[in-house]
């Protein structure tokens, strides 16, 4: 049946490529008849008004405003992207009265979602929307897969964005002169990489790339999860089938997939041969089963058909109408040889004209060269393995754009921007915005806590430790919170049938070493302590209910059905453990060197039906691996690396219809060495600081200048190092070319928290504040963090400081990293006069009001607040600064926003045009401190902290946030930094 107004409207928008026209005249050019009805706005209002789920109509028009929203480079519009502005430029072009655009704002939303940040050399534009929706075949495809699976619309845009991103900074697979782009993009851990270049490659595919080869994890388990997501996402029934009749048993013999439960119904579709359809097709060079062995019709494998012959593949003519190859390839050296060689034999010229995409998964495994330079002979690169098997390829196909994914970065990034051979991600960095349902550090950490003997709300929420008083260790409790969460799913499915499919599997992560010796003992002790649990026993229910009582009830999510009480759970707790105790056990060890360790039929997520299962092991359930149905985690396994840390986060990831029930056992104090002691929880919350800290920067400095990047991607690795100060590139001493010398950040909190040790040094930073101190006023007033006349206030002493006599503070301090903040001190000294200037700061002291509060004096001042805080990564403190302190700094250096001063009178008189805010807090690490009999502090007890925020006044808008200052003259274009160990 067809669909007369979404016709049209598809041939009208269709129309318009290049941007919103009026949609009235189009409708009338376009329509049949003289006088159409369907370009009446009130049938299209009243139709999109009543759209439900599915409507082609209203998913159509989000998709073309949702572009338009996206959109970076629109000569239709002046206003950025992402903004009500926006949307309304396009609505005035096309001709929409007040009651359309209402209707349409409420079906489709304004996209204000923060897309990936793009740090890249000069970028190309050879890749524009319209020429992606010339050529679209697999990428629509895949796009209604996604819907079908329940992609919202904002999701299935938000992947349409970052895809785009990466392909439009390929070479055109058409340009002439061969050249291979180099890039990197940097997920989050669990949080959908795979999704984003399966993206990437329909996008390629559709605009003539003709063979990809995707490096899928170093085992045979990550190559076929791989396989089998760009098979069934991308590639397709028919290309699978490659013309066997489907119906025809015989004919199946030899068929991928024919014992997979999944076969065919989600496996896309495209409803006949590609080819066939006008498009192409695209062959398999390897299976779900096997990787790559050799050309399996030799090398007529990678002969492609020419329309021209006289032409080159690239030739547009040639290349739209050959058939795509597609490998998943193993990363591993025997494998890797083999396509080497094959490669060869086909030799070099008809290797240049073959427009190639290598996406390399989990890039920062294996594939970086971590060979020490200073065993290299006469100058001469030695690589490790895989490495040079990656640089073989690449030089075999000069047309080969590598793409490297990642959840950490920093070993790719401190890869030699000079070695031309390797895989530097030189022409662009691409950090994906973490995606909308992520379960991920925010929900786990509560990174803007100060009070470090106080829980935050997401720690209470998810977080336990592996000990506690009353009954030592807790792993027995971690089972019962296993069998508890499963029930909880069951009980949930049971009222929501549409959650079935998201508690297919149902699973625990037992993970204390990497010793594959103790795994084994590790099974079998949780074997016996499940038998033992009583889970079919009133003693056993008994507890259950309790940790339901204590542990569950309290955090439910108000959106998802939840029992009031044990009594109603009860009889799915008995199914629960039907489904764990399935196959005769319910712990499952995942170890070993070789592939047979991870052939189990019980751990196969694609084609067991449910596993529910307690999964013991190390290492190789750290990355790539995906634990699906992940809801209760024991960690207690230290590593001294960070990325290594960081991978084995696997809590981390999508957690629909259960957020709410997941729970992270993990080590407060584990063993490190004979008398020390490490807190796990606060190793992971360092470094998500960092990571977090690196991606807002990235996003600071991706905002182009006269065009131009402040950043390029060779100069990153002096990023990384100021906020990764313990990290050192992977086993390897190189220098990077340059060094950051200025972070300018007008109107942006600044909190340096690398402060010394030393008692000298305490006592002479106390010093150095200590004339500031009788600057401010002896009676408080009440600073407010927002405009709200009830908003969370604090009192505070304030005085003023000219900006001069500020900077002599600041230059005269002591810092046990002095590069920490120097590039911040560099952008106040180097503040221009005029327009850009700054006249002074309003220095402002908190006070604490509290009855547990602790005043002190110090060198004779009037009593201050002392706040206590904790170093929590050496002699670097974590979060410093208070939320409200911070924001009530924000609104002031930021009052010439007539929003944020509006109705605020105490903030009217604080603020001016060219003053910024400085925010003293005078801490102390012990608790309580030790005080004098007169109530005074010893200098060497006190470290006096700040933070700052200098006002807009303070750049120029045109001007770089961020200054590099080259080291080598003779190689301007590597970006190096050496810094001793000190850090200076």
């Amino acid at each position: 049946m067809t669909d007369p107004l979404l016709q049209l409207h598809g041939d009208v928008l269709a129309a318009m490529r290049r941007g919103p026209r009026n949609f009235a005249k189009l409708a009338f050019a376009l329509a049949d008849d003289e006088e159409p009805a369907d370009t009446d706005q009130g049938d299209f209002r009243d139709r999109v008004a009543a759209a439900g789920a599915g409507d082609g109509l209203t998913a159509l028009w989000h998709r073309t405003l949702t572009g338009w929203d996206l959109a970076e480079q629109a000569d239709w519009s002046t206003s950025p992207p992402r903004t009500d502005e926006r949307r309304a430029d396009a609505y005035d072009r096309l001709g929409f009265d007040t009651t359309l655009r209402k209707v349409l704002d409420h079906a489709v939303p304004v996209f204000k979602e923060p897309g990936p940040t793009i740090i890249s050399t000069t970028p190309t534009w050879w890749y524009s929307r319209d020429t992606a929706a010339v050529r679209s075949f697999y990428w629509s495809a895949y796009e209604q897969l996604l819907r079908r699976k329940g992609w919202s619309d904002a999701a299935v845009a938000g992947l349409d964005e970052a895809s785009h991103a990466v392909v439009e900074r390929l070479a055109d697979p058409t340009r002439p002169d061969a050249y291979g782009a180099r890039g990197l993009v940097v997920g989050y851990v669990q949080s959908g990489k795979t999704a984003n270049f399966t993206g990437v490659t329909a996008k390629a595919i559709d605009a003539g790339y003709r063979l990809v080869i995707v490096l899928g994890g170093t085992l045979n388990l990550l190559r076929g999860q791989t396989q089998r997501r760009l098979d069934m996402e991308l590639i397709g029934q028919e290309n699978i089938l490659r013309g066997a009749d489907p119906a025809d048993p015989e004919a199946l013999i030899g068929v991928d997939y024919q014992d997979d439960e999944d076969w065919p119904e989600k496996f896309v579709s495209h409803r006949d041969r590609p080819s066939v359809l006008g498009a192409f097709d695209i062959e398999r060079l390897t299976t779900r089963d096997d990787d790559y062995k050799s050309l399996a019709t030799g090398i007529r494998a990678l002969e492609f058909d020419k329309q021209i012959r006289t032409q080159p593949l690239y030739a547009p003519d040639n290349l739209h109408r050959a058939a795509a190859r597609v490998m998943v390839v193993k990363k591993n050296k025997s494998v890797l040889s083999k396509l080497i060689k094959d490669l060869k034999k086909i030799g070099g010229p008809l290797l240049s004209e073959i427009p190639t995409l290598i996406i390399d998964d989990e890039s920062d495994q294996a594939s970086v060269n971590t060979t020490d330079p200073k065993k290299w002979e006469e100058g001469k690169v030695t690589r490790t393995a895989i490495n040079g098997q990656i640089s073989q390829l690449l030089g075999l196909l000069p047309r080969a754009q590598y793409v490297g994914y990642t959840a950490t970065p920093f070993a790719n990034v401190f890869v030699d921007p000079g070695d031309g051979d390797d895989i530097f991600p030189r022409d662009f960095l691409i950090s994906l915005p973490r995606p909308t349902g992520y379960m991920g550090v925010q929900d786990f950490h509560d990174l803007d806590r100060t009070d470090e003997s106080a829980a935050g709300s997401a720690e209470r929420a998810h977080v336990r430790g592996i000990y506690d008083d009353a009954h030592g260790d807790r792993l027995a409790e971690a089972l019962d919170a296993f069998i508890l969460t499963g029930a909880l799913k069951l009980y949930r499915a049971s009222h929501d049938p549409s959650l079935e499919g998201h508690f297919r599997h149902h699973t625990m992560l037992v993970h204390e070493s990497v010793r594959m010796a103790e795994h084994a003992d590790l099974a079998l002790r949780i074997s016996s302590m499940w038998h033992q649990a009583g889970y079919t026993s009133q003693e056993g229910h008994s507890r259950l209910e309790a940790l339901f009582t204590s542990d569950f009830l309290p955090f439910a999510d108000d959106g998802l059905r939840t029992p009031a009480s044990y009594e109603e759970l009860r009889p799915h707790v008995a199914r629960a453990r039907q489904l764990i105790n399935s196959g005769g056990t319910p712990v499952l060890v995942v170890n070993g060197d070789t592939e047979r360790d991870y052939d189990q039929p019980d751990l196969d997520f694609d084609r067991t039906p449910n596993v529910w299962k307690i999964l013991v092991g190390g290492t190789k359930l750290s990355r790539g691996f995906t634990v699906e149905g992940l809801t209760v985690t024991y960690y207690r396994r230290r590593t001294q690396q960070a990325d290594t840390l960081m991978q084995m986060g696997r809590w981390f990831g999508f957690r629909p219809g259960y957020r709410d029930l997941v729970r992270l056992y993990i080590g407060r104090a584990e063993p490190a060495g004979k008398t020390r002691t490490v807190d796990l929880y606060e190793a992971f919350e360092a470094i998500c600081r960092d990571e977090e800290t690196f991606r807002a920067q990235l996003t600071r400095y991706a905002t182009l200048v006269d065009g131009k990047p402040q950043v390029t991607p060779a100069q990153i690795p002096p990023l990384v190092s100021q906020h990764l100060s313990w990290l050192k590139p992977s086993a390897r001493n190189k220098m990077f070319n340059a060094e950051l010398v200025e972070i300018r950040s007008p109107g942006e909190w600044v909190e340096p928290t690398a402060y010394p040790t030393a008692p000298a040094d305490l006592r002479h930073n106390a010093e150095v504040w200590r004339p500031v101190l009788d600057l401010l006023g002896a009676g408080p007033i009440t600073l407010r963090r927002n405009a709200s006349a009830g908003g969370d206030g604090f009192e505070a002493q304030v005085g003023t400081l000219d900006h001069e006599e500020l900077l002599k503070v600041l230059c005269d301090l002591r810092w046990s990293v002095p590069s920490q903040f120097s590039p911040h001190l560099e952008s106040l000294l180097s503040t221009g006069e005029g327009s850009e200037g700054i006249d002074d700061w309003l220095v402002v002291l908190p006070r604490q009001t509290s009855s547990r509060r602790i005043e002190a004096s110090l060198l004779g001042s009037a009593p201050l607040s002392l706040a206590h805080r904790s170093r929590r990564r050496g002699d670097l403190f974590g979060a410093i600064g208070e939320p409200k302190h911070r924001e009530a700094a924000l609104r002031i250096a930021r009052a010439s926003d007539a929003a944020s001063r509006s109705g605020d009178e105490t903030l009217q008189s604080l603020a001016g045009d060219r003053r910024g805010v400085v925010v003293l807090y005078p801490v102390v690490e012990e608790k309580p401190p030790v005080l004098s009999p007169t109530g005074a502090i010893a200098p060497e007890h006190l470290v006096m902290t700040f933070g700052l925020v200098a006002p807009g006044s303070s750049s120029a808008p045109k001007r770089n946030l961020v200054r590099f200052r080259t080291v080598d003259s003779t190689r301007r274009d590597f970006a190096i930094i050496e810094r001793g160990t000190d850090g200076s």
